[in-house]
């Protein structure tokens, strides 16, 4: 084995991606090799698919150098997928792609440019989002602007983790251990010089997204939770405004006894309780996501584990990635 790096890395998690692998693997071998010759690795993880896209790797990986089959355990998400395969990639630069296809691979070609221009990320800013509808579009634009103002670091809006990474960012980025990973916010927490770069998405080529309602929510709530505190202040705030109506409600209904005017009946008392009720299971619930978060963390589990790993280029045991990032390979 070449003990030089290869001149770029794409990382690319799958999850039931069969139909779209095919074209995925020519469009990013015509363009890298177009651009490298033959000096790039494309790294194929797959999470735990339901359909043939396992078969579909292996058989890329047995027939094309470049291509690295990786074989996760078991269905950890797409964060956590894409972990696996940016700490097991050898590229001088890494090149993040979906598997869908919405964030076209050509574009490496005006990606490069300007990380030779001294970036060391350069990150795709979706100027259109085509064939998605107005719930997807609105319900991102709202969550981009709101976590901006909830959090102490600058994550661009209307970008994902579409982005052209320099080595060292990237060490940088697997040398952090967290969990529940937010890879944009992460990526934006490690600074250096990071360059937008403005591109038009495109409809998914083929297959289903793989990002339900249920699974945004809980991709919002590990942003926030991991880039901000704002919302356990915010439960502060609101356990300080709801203080405030119960001592004024307090007044009132010693006002109402001494002048003789007590209400019959329960209805200001069960609404007032009914409204502290609420606020305090409101704050409770903020703090315990924090808590399970912190209890998650304090088990130090691996954040994934590598049942396989098959490359014609490498031996699995080459591919072995660094213990600092808790990515363990089965075999050990």
């Amino acid at each position: 084995m070449n003990d030089d790096l290869p001149a770029l890395s794409v990382v690319v998690p799958c999850y039931n991606e069969a139909a779209v692998l095919d074209q995925l693997h020519a469009r990013v071998s015509t363009v890298c090799r177009q651009l490298f010759a033959d000096d790039y690795e494309l790294i194929l993880v797959n999470d735990g698919s339901r359909d043939s896209t396992w078969a579909d790797i292996l058989r890329l990986a047995s027939e094309d150098p470049a291509v690295i089959a990786v074989n996760l355990s078991r269905n950890f998400g797409h964060q956590l997928a894409l972990t696996a395969g940016l700490t097991i990639c050898r590229g001088q630069r890494i090149l993040i792609l979906d598997a869908d296809l919405q964030d076209p691979p050509e574009l490496l070609r005006e990606m490069l440019p300007l990380m030779d221009g001294g970036a060391d990320v350069v990150y795709g800013r979706r100027e259109a989002r085509a064939a998605e509808g107005w719930f997807k579009k609105t319900s991102a634009n709202l969550f981009y602007r709101a976590l901006r103002h909830m959090v102490d670091i600058d994550i661009p809006a209307d970008t994902g983790d579409f982005r052209l990474m320099s080595r060292r960012a990237l060490d940088i980025l697997n040398s952090m251990p967290e969990k529940h990973r937010f890879i944009r916010g992460m990526v934006s927490w490690v600074g250096l010089r990071q360059v937008a770069f403005s591109y038009q998405r495109q409809p998914r080529v083929a297959g289903e997204t793989k990002y339900p309602v249920s699974k945004m929510v809980r991709f919002a709530l590990d942003a926030i939770t991991g880039f901000s505190i704002q919302p356990l202040r915010m439960a502060s705030y609101l356990g300080l405004i709801f203080g405030v109506l119960g001592i004024l409600a307090l007044f009132y209904a010693f006002h109402s006894w001494v002048t003789g005017s007590v209400v019959a009946g329960w209805t200001s008392l069960i609404t007032v309780v009914l409204l502290l009720g609420s606020a305090q299971l409101f704050v409770l619930g903020i703090m315990g996501e924090y808590l399970g978060r912190l209890y998650i963390e304090a088990k130090h589990r691996p954040l994934v584990v590598i049942e396989s790993i098959h490359s014609l280029r490498y031996q699995a045991s080459e591919m072995k990635a660094p213990a600092m990032t808790g990515v363990r390979l089965a075999a050990e």
